[in-house]
């Protein structure tokens, strides 16, 4: 496991592109796949996790071609088109290419076994197995909940071997909404989404870009049966979430000014960024490319900060920032706190509970700590400690950003390679920041 030493930073300053939006690309890969024709995306994440998708889809028969610059070809085999794989799949540490695959693969004429690595299989998959059973698909799971996740093939004479129908979600989970639509594409009458479809909308977007029809509002999302993708050409945004780090640790850092430039500004990701303003970070964004997912830039000056409350229904369009949002807490005078925020406990790890133990061990006292967020009073200054990654790459460079605002010598992130799942190119980032500062 690697050790990563950290020292205090002076001002960060620059502009940056941040790697392909890891959400957007796990879903281009996968309806590419699915499409019949050739698609051709530009500036796909290079993260392990989409790795993983990529691999498991060239187990199920389909290629993939590198073009020129950032952009690769996937040759689609349309929705029948998938072969049996040799071997069970190894999803690595992605829950989105579990889930996403456990839509698909419910419809296919042939078993399969979907596995991952520690953290992926100590992650519940019944949110998507048992809406999916609804439908009609097959599943036995490790322990009646969790990965390795058995699925038993249809009849391959049988060319809309899933039911269709109404399905009401009981959380609000952009994974299981997609896996619920992707089987949609299998199914014998359309398929209507409601209850908890509030989360991020990617594959709402980004399906009419496949040539696919569907109807979506805050009530319901409904895709008509008998449906095919078509290859698309498509131009993947900055990952919001990567953004989110160098934002906050602009907002940590005093002098500090950066501008992350082409990043996703869909209005289910960029939560943080009404969070940043409401703590007092000087902080803008606009739109310079307005399209089904939008493109455009976001800039943030420091300022002193302040407490906020966030509240539950804040929670779906920053999940991924709430670590961040706990660091920001110790810097913000007054009282900041999170509510809602259950679903961290299921992720690569338990994030409040290692964000926690990680800022304890650097000194910051908790006034609540609930099985669903908590309470922090600020100012509190920041001692140098040994952070644990706890083999999360959102935890990892939270850790890296608190180093920056240290005290008391190095600080010592453990497990400093789990970045890569998401960012491989973070800490030279993190370079060019300081260096044109």
């Amino acid at each position: 496991m690697s050790v990563l030493s950290i020292l205090p930073s002076h001002a960060l300053q620059g502009t940056l592109q941040v790697p392909g939006d890891k959400s957007i690309s796990h879903r281009c890969l996968i309806f590419g796949a699915l499409a019949t024709g050739n698609s051709v995306f530009e500036g796909l994440s290079s993260g392990e996790d989409v790795q993983s998708t990529q691999r498991c889809l060239e187990k199920l028969g389909v290629s993939f071609e590198r073009l020129s610059g950032s952009q690769m070809q996937v040759h689609g085999v349309g929705l029948r088109g998938l072969k049996s794989p040799e071997a069970p799949l190894d999803c690595g540490n992605s829950g989105t290419t579990l889930r996403l695959l456990m839509g698909i693969l419910a419809a296919q004429p042939f078993d399969t076994i979907l596995t991952g690595d520690a953290s992926l299989r100590s992650r519940p998959m019944t949110r998507v197995s048992e809406p999916l059973q609804q439908l009609g698909g097959q599943f036995r799971l490790h322990q009646e909940r969790f990965a390795p996740v058995y699925i038993t093939g249809v009849s391959n004479s049988d060319s809309s071997p899933l039911s269709g129908g109404e399905s009401i979600l009981q959380v609000a989970s952009a994974q299981v909404k997609s896996a619920l639509l992707l089987a949609g594409f299998y199914t014998r009458e359309a398929i209507t989404l409601k209850g908890l479809i509030q989360s991020r909308d990617h594959t709402e977007k980004m399906l009419p870009d496949f040539g696919v029809t569907l109807e979506a509002n805050s009530a319901r999302i409904h895709l008509p049966a008998q449906q095919q993708l078509t290859a698309s050409h498509f131009k993947v945004p900055g990952d919001p979430s990567s953004a989110a780090f160098w934002l906050v640790a602009a907002a940590l850092i005093p002098g500090s000014e950066v501008c992350i430039e082409g990043v996703s500004l869909n209005p289910t990701r960029t939560g943080l960024f009404e969070v940043l303003k409401r703590m007092g970070a000087e902080i803008h964004w606009e739109t310079t490319a307005p399209q089904a997912e939008p493109l455009g830039k976001v800039w943030l000056r420091y300022a002193p900060l302040q407490g906020t409350t966030i509240e539950a229904t804040e929670i779906p369009a920053l999940v991924d920032e709430v670590p961040l949002i706990a660091l920001l807490a110790t810097q913000a005078s007054g009282t900041t706190r999170v509510q809602g925020a259950e679903e961290l406990r299921i992720k690569e790890c338990d994030r409040l509970d290692a964000m926690h133990s990680n800022l304890q061990a650097m000194g910051v006292h908790y006034t609540e700590n609930r099985e669903d967020g908590f309470t922090i009073e600020g100012t509190q200054p920041l001692q140098a400690a040994q952070w644990q990654s706890y083999h999360d790459h959102r935890i990892a460079m939270t850790g890296v950003l608190a180093g920056l605002i240290a005290q008391g010598g190095a600080h010592q992130l453990i497990g400093a390679d789990s970045i890569a799942i998401s960012y491989p190119g973070f800490l030279k980032d993190l370079e060019r920041l300081q260096a044109t500062s």
